[in-house]
């Protein structure tokens, strides 16, 4: 492959990509014309050193022609839509059906999409060895397909092993497009929801054993790819690191996920399964399949809350539906066992888990209620410096309140004070607060402070 330094070298991967798309026009000009097509003859790969994102990939990669091509196939529908099928039918010498390229024509867009047929017709023409080889391309032990660039699409029954689309990862026509992987969107497709947090550690307020153990936690995230590689542990490991946050609600555990993605760089999100799972059969394995083909390679956190829904205790299985739903826990717990980054599983109790599931689990953390003492220093973080009128922290910590609930009761106290014209924070608000927080949560509301004055 021949590198090229532009004198203005363009820091976006237009130039590359027309290049590279200016190879892919040769290529089927020659192959339909029966002309040589082999790199050292008419086509020789040319890249632009230019320290654009893809230029970069090609140079760290220096991938083989029959690798170039077949990236080139998967993005050309998503750069220039139309320049496969315009070039087919230009390089036809008559108009009709050519089966022998392959390819489908999508519903909605009538675009050319290429198929393994497309890139086995394009490199290797009627040799079985060189189409024996390009089958190579789509196996699971590829570069490919271990670093989730692209795929082939899982054929029709019966249909020819090669007859499926070739499927390029959104992530990566990103990367090859715009230069960097956008953050996807909640939706069915995707069923997580990125977080994030202003907050710092210091402003996690629990017992000291399980600062302990988080911090235990974070040392993986940040060293778990030298244990690896340079350690050379891949092979006699399980990939990725499995944990279970329990506690009641309010104690940290999301907070706590937001935060080991802040100090460790990496992107958080959150997976709601009591949302993901559905009623209609084989819905929920679909929902996280596409959830997991996204995160594949990407350093993600993945927090998967109210995991109750999915791995709860199970009773003896009566129906078709219940032998559905733990194939849907048989192959989430696959996929979390196959992800390579840090997946933690959330629940209110420790005791609705199923134990056959703990065992899978490298860490089982608990986030128990703060305590007095707890409270009232996350009472002391919570309010405003200059809006409270006196040291509330120690009586308010007398109600038994969770980290959570402290952050609604001092939204509601302070805007209550604003609304009433007063500068700060004043006790009477803050009970308020309190009452209007537990009777929300069905619980009957007493005042303490009361029964201590008395």
């Amino acid at each position: 492959m021949n590198f090229e330094t532009p004198t203005e070298g363009p820091s976006s991967n237009a130039a590359n990509l027309d290049s590279a798309l200016d190879v892919v026009v040769r290529l089927i000009r020659a192959r339909i014309r029966g002309e040589d097509i082999a790199p050292e003859g008419q086509l020789r790969l040319a890249f632009f050193d230019d320290g654009s994102p893809l230029g970069d990939f090609i140079r760290e990669r220096q991938p083989p022609f029959d690798e170039y091509v077949l990236l080139l196939l998967a993005l050309a529908p998503h750069i220039r839509p139309m320049l496969l099928d315009t070039e087919i039918r230009a390089a036809l010498a008559r108009e009709g059906d050519f089966p022998e390229i392959g390819g489908i024509r999508d519903v909605e867009s009538r675009t050319f999409l290429p198929t393994g047929e497309t890139a086995a017709f394009l490199l290797a023409g009627s040799d079985l060895d060189a189409r024996f080889e390009v089958q190579r391309l789509f196996s699971p032990d590829h570069w490919f397909a271990r670093e989730g660039v692209l795929r082939l699409e899982r054929p029709k029954e019966g249909a020819p092993i090669l007859s499926g689309r070739i499927v390029m990862l959104r992530d990566w026509v990103e990367r090859f497009t715009l230069g960097e992987a956008q953050v996807p969107a909640f939706g069915s497709d995707f069923p997580a929801r990125h977080i994030s947090t202003v907050l710092e550690w210091d402003d996690l307020i629990l017992e000291a054993p399980v600062l302990e153990r988080i911090a235990e936690l974070e040392n993986w995230v940040t060293h778990g790819r030298t244990l690896m590689q340079e350690w050379g542990m891949a092979g006699r490991l399980r990939p990725g690191y499995r944990a279970l946050f329990h506690g009641p609600p309010g104690t940290g555990k999301t907070m706590t996920a937001s935060l080991l993605g802040k100090a460790t760089g990496r992107d958080v999100y959150r997976v709601d399964l009591s949302t993901v799972v559905s009623k209609y059969i084989g819905e929920t394995e679909k929902s996280l399949a596409a959830l997991f083909d996204q995160a594949h390679n990407r350093d993600w956190i993945l927090f998967f809350d109210e995991a109750d829904a999915l791995f709860g205790k199970r009773t003896h299985v009566k129906d078709a539906h219940d032998r559905y739903a733990n194939q849907e826990v048989s192959y989430l717990l696959q996929r979390v066992e196959d992800f390579e980054g840090l997946v933690i599983l959330a629940s209110n109790f420790r005791a609705n888990i199923d134990d056959a599931f703990l065992r899978r689990f490298n860490a089982v953390i608990r986030f128990p209620f703060p305590g007095t003492a707890e409270r009232e220093r996350i009472w002391r973080r919570l309010l405003p410096p200059k809006g409270a009128s006196e040291d509330l922290a120690a009586p308010l910590a007398n109600f038994e309140l969770s980290g959570g609930n402290i952050v609604n009761v001092v939204q509601f106290a302070a805007i209550e004070a604003i609304a009433h014209g007063r500068p700060a924070i004043a006790l009477e608000d803050a009970i308020k607060g309190v009452q209007r927080e537990l009777e929300k949560e069905g619980k009957v509301f007493r005042n303490v402070l009361d029964d201590k004055a008395t």
